[in-house]
């Protein structure tokens, strides 16, 4: 790599998810040198309804980064000596809003997937003269639970103290990103109070156009300008860690949201999408310094911008609610598997689903049919049926919900897709099932390809803050050559009649989530 020092360099990445948190550090050949990860816990206060404590969350981050530094070191890296920045991912959308002068959180954070503030996206579609889409203009996104500048509404009219901080000037709002990096420069003793591009986009609130925060829109909403961060790009110095973390004057130098980072891991250059599957997932095509309006139900985001001169990648996103949280549920819920790995064993013992077919809405679908009122089906049960035929039907939705986005995908972008056979690159936990991605190849039609290293979400942000502290170049970043020779790809076998028929099925199927939101208790 670039760097020409004799001496290992090492770049931490934080990353910080929907479920559990990981520290991971890679040295300069973005080799794993030490790593650790933990759970924390998920809160359900009504059906719907998603939290997040954030103190839990500042805790896990400095267990993780003390256990990986003490594995890394154990093993002979001397990371204390070699560390040269840390890049920050995580889960986005999830609203934060806390005390600038005490530094704690006046509510626990509200999830991504948290679908409270329903009634309040209904009352804008009525009161806003575009209805659902009004802002989707500069913003790229339409008026959805989803994004955070609904969260911060709910909380300002529902929760006192919210109300009163905002009132007086002592409320700072902040996805995850910008929680974790207040904290870690300081908090109430000068914390830098900032996010993203790509965090930033995903709030409803951004300009896509300008990367500033967007006046019209903050005051059609009522949000005050004074409660938000400074928006940085994804790859520059922002600041160093303070003392009472477990490594001190570190620059963190990246910021990404977990699925552009998972982009630049990646190194999805124009044309090229990738699927990440975790709790949900999130498929993204990189259209380069073109943004494109979906007219097929899909977002029109930021991809990256890895540098504060450096160009804007915008990409297009479908966002999939329920994917490995269905697995989850399985497990969790039913009691149908002991853990997330027995589902590709259990899935195994049959062939097909038996005309099983299950819709995981379990708090609405995403994209491409936003409807906040489907909720979750399973259809085609008979006396034949049994726990293995729901195992796989659960692994068929996940597949089949990235059919549907891709499927808008290349509606939207035929012009700037690659016109090389379509792949699709993937990663994310779940995807060290095989019969899972075989089954993607066989809904897809086309290969689906899994690097060796499927976490690259982490290896993205240390991609951004390596870059920006000299460690890489983004030609090494993005010559993604050598890494497709070593990775593995699932071609598609199923025949092409057999494909159409289950795909007609699967529609019928989602066309039955609908208007359920209200089935009484």
């Amino acid at each position: 790599m670039s760097n020409s020092n004799s001496d290992v360099v090492f770049i931490g990445s934080l990353d910080q998810g929907t479920t559990s948190t990981r520290f991971i550090i890679y040295d300069q050949h973005a080799k794993v040198v030490g790593s650790h990860q933990v759970e924390f816990t998920q809160i359900y206060p009504e059906a719907g309804w998603v939290e997040h404590d954030p103190m839990e969350i500042l805790e896990s981050a400095k267990n993780c980064m003390t256990k990986a530094i003490e594995k890394a070191t154990a093993d002979g890296h001397d990371v204390e000596k070699g560390l040269k920045a840390i890049g920050i991912t995580n889960q986005r959308e999830t609203t934060v809003i806390w005390s600038k002068s005490t530094g704690a959180p006046l509510h626990n954070a509200i999830v991504w997937m948290d679908v409270r503030t329903s009634s309040i996206c209904r009352r804008l579609e009525k009161e806003l003269e575009g209805g659902r889409t009004h802002f989707v203009e500069t913003c790229g996104l339409p008026i959805s639970t989803y994004f955070s500048a609904l969260k911060v509404l709910w909380l300002v009219e529902n929760v006192e103290n919210v109300k009163k901080a905002v009132e007086t000037g002592d409320a700072l709002f902040g996805t995850i990103d910008s929680w974790l990096i207040w904290n870690m420069t300081g908090g109430i003793d000068g914390g830098l109070h900032v996010t993203d591009v790509s965090n930033a986009a995903r709030t409803m609130l951004m300009n896509l156009k300008t990367l500033e925060w967007d006046k019209t829109t903050l005051k059609e909403l009522g949000i005050p300008s004074g409660i938000l961060p400074k928006i940085v790009s994804n790859s520059e110095v922002i600041g160093n860690v303070t003392e009472g973390w477990p490594i001190t004057g570190i620059p963190i130098a990246g910021c990404l949201g977990d699925q552009h980072a998972a982009m630049v891991g990646q190194a999805c250059r124009k044309g090229e999408a990738k699927s990440t599957y975790g709790t949900g997932a999130f498929i993204l095509l990189n259209t380069g310094d073109q943004m494109i309006n979906s007219t097929h139900g899909l977002l029109s985001t930021v991809a990256f911008k890895l540098g504060a001169n450096a160009p804007t990648n915008y990409a297009l996103e479908g966002s999939i609610a329920i994917a490995g949280a269905a697995v989850q549920w399985l497990r969790d819920g039913l009691g149908l598997i002991g853990s997330a790995s027995e589902i590709e064993k259990l899935a195994s013992e049959v062939e097909s689903t038996g005309g099983v077919y299950f819709v995981p809405a379990f708090n609405g679908l995403f994209a491409p049919w936003w409807r906040d009122d489907a909720r979750g089906v399973c259809i085609g049960i008979t006396r034949f049926t049994n726990k293995a035929h729901i195992a796989r039907a659960v692994l068929e939705s996940m597949c089949f919900q990235v059919k549907d986005v891709l499927d808008s995908m290349h509606k939207d972008a035929s012009e700037v897709e690659s016109k090389e056979k379509f792949l699709l690159r993937v990663d994310g936990g779940a995807t060290v099932n095989n019969l899972l991605m075989q089954i993607q190849a066989d809904i897809l039609g086309n290969p689906v390809v899994r690097p060796a290293d499927i976490e690259t979400t982490a290896l993205g942000a240390a991609y951004a803050a390596g870059l920006a502290v000299g460690v890489w170049k983004e030609e090494e970043i993005f010559s993604s050559g050598e890494r497709m020779k070593i990775a593995t790809t699932f071609n598609p076998i199923l025949e092409d009649e057999k494909r159409k028929k289950k795909v007609e099925s699967w529609c019928k199927a989602v066309s039955r989530t609908f208007d359920l939101a209200d089935l009484s208790l």
